[in-house]
């Protein structure tokens, strides 16, 4: 459904969401890879093109972005937890497991984010999912 934006004028035109995501994902991918071409290393850049890329629907991609993020910060639990999410989206449960479980024994804490987030949506159908949260977060799991 497109919803309306004021002109200057008073007049209303259509904006279509959906589209509106697309053009700002492939300027956000065009930023980074920008960035990247200059500064091979930047997290910021490499961050921003995964989130991009993953909402642009380029989950390859994305997954590439991440494993290059998490070889830079192998001790930082959110790239972690990024790169369980393009696994997820990938439909690697196996994997997303695994990198959620870095994630958390690297202090990731976000737990009601990781119950609600659409990304590791095929990592929740797993039943180590909740075992992994059982071990972690213990009995204040909802």
């Amino acid at each position: 459904m497109a919803s309306r934006r004021k002109t200057d004028g008073g007049r209303s035109i259509p904006v279509d969401p959906r589209a509106a995501d697309r053009i700002h994902a492939a300027f956000e991918i065009k930023v980074a890879k920008a960035i990247l071409g200059r500064s091979p290393s930047s997290i910021e850049a490499l961050t921003l093109l995964g989130a991009a890329l993953t909402k642009a629907g380029r989950h390859e991609e994305a997954l590439e972005a991440d494993l290059r993020t998490t070889k830079i910060l192998k001790n930082e639990p959110a790239p972690h937890y990024n790169l369980a999410c393009s696994y997820s989206m990938l439909d690697r449960v196996d994997e997303a497991i695994a990198e959620l479980k870095r994630a958390l024994d690297l202090g990731y804490r976000d737990f009601s984010h990781m119950l609600q987030d659409p990304d590791l949506k095929n990592a929740r159908r797993d039943p180590r999912f909740r075992e992994l949260l059982q071990r972690k977060w213990g009995k204040r799991q909802p």
